[in-house]
């Protein structure tokens, strides 16, 4: 049976965006060479000391808990490395799979994934256990980052040394004002706005992959309010609903389940012609237009439309 049950987080369900920043981070860490690379460690029960007790004797280090099984960590972690690599080296990424490594968790009490701690002096400092939005990350690591400044004043010779030759980490570029109201909208649960300052954007900047796959994450969410899953699922017994395939698919794309959605929005166009052929093809595009154009599912979807309709 299709899981197309209805995400818990507004924000994690319109932030299909996760999945570009994923690959950007990836993009970052290549680009900056090894002193990004540094930024983020894989760690297991064997390393645990070593990358993060001992570690945490110089510079903060941020362990984000994550499992495969778990939806908000693929949401979550990309975020984590992207402000973390951003530092330049101050601080390091230390991530732990749960599943691999039980131990750590266990040794933690941690009793949910995603699990975001700030690790220091070999003391837990503070952390989180939600998705939570990029501005409040950086909120949420601004202030240890302050805290740990704060130690480094009182205790100078406890300062690590800079490297060699590192030069400031660069800043980010301005947010365009229609992108910054569209993420507030969001953060209000305001749709309507954010699909406003996406489309103005849009209109500016045809090209914008960020408002594109705002606007069509706005329109999966405004599409599903006020839809019972377990309708969807009861009406998916006829094969003649095309309506609840879409529905179906919708939900599907926001339960993360993104290459189920496409396989059954490619089956209908299969099986159907004329005016339903036509509208599951176009919804399918709208669903494409959710995910980042390097998108692993976003290529093989294309290739099976393709397959599909010729």
């Amino acid at each position: 049976m299709a899981d197309i049950s209805r995400p818990g987080s507004l924000y994690g369900a319109v932030d299909l965006g996760a999945r570009k920043q994923a690959i950007e981070a990836q993009t970052r860490r290549e680009a900056a060479g090894p002193q990004a690379a540094a930024s983020v460690v894989d760690v297991t029960d064997e390393t645990f000391t070593t990358d993060v007790i001992d570690r945490s004797m110089s510079v903060p280090v941020i362990l984000d808990l994550w499992s495969p099984r778990a939806p908000g960590s693929a949401q979550l972690s990309p975020v984590l490395e992207k402000v973390v690599t951003e530092l330049g080296g101050r601080a390091t990424l230390a991530k732990v799979n749960v599943d691999v490594s039980p131990q750590v968790a266990q040794a933690l009490r941690v009793q949910a994934v995603p699990t975001v701690l700030a690790i220091f002096q070999g003391q837990a400092l503070t952390g989180f256990q939600q998705v939570l939005p990029e501005q409040e990350v950086r909120r949420w690591l601004d202030e240890l980052m302050g805290a740990v400044e704060q130690f480094y004043e009182a205790n100078p010779d406890a300062r690590p040394p800079a490297a060699e030759g590192a030069a400031p980490a660069p800043e980010a570029p301005p947010l365009d004002p229609d992108l910054a109201a569209a993420e507030k909208a969001i953060d209000e649960g305001d749709l309507d706005a954010a699909a406003d300052a996406y489309e103005r954007l849009l209109a500016r900047s045809p090209g914008d992959e960020d408002a594109r796959m705002g606007l069509a994450g706005v329109g999966l969410i405004k599409r599903t309010a006020d839809v019972d899953p377990a309708d969807v699922q009861r009406r998916l017994q006829d094969p003649a609903d095309i309506e609840a395939q879409l529905l179906a698919a919708d939900l599907e794309m926001l339960s993360g389940n993104v290459e189920e959605a496409f396989d059954r929005l490619v089956g209908v166009v299969r099986r159907t012609s004329g005016d339903e052929r036509d509208i599951a093809r176009k919804h399918l595009l709208g669903l494409f237009d959710a995910l980042p154009s390097d998108d692993p599912a976003l290529v093989k979807g294309r290739r099976a439309l393709s397959s599909a309709l010729f």
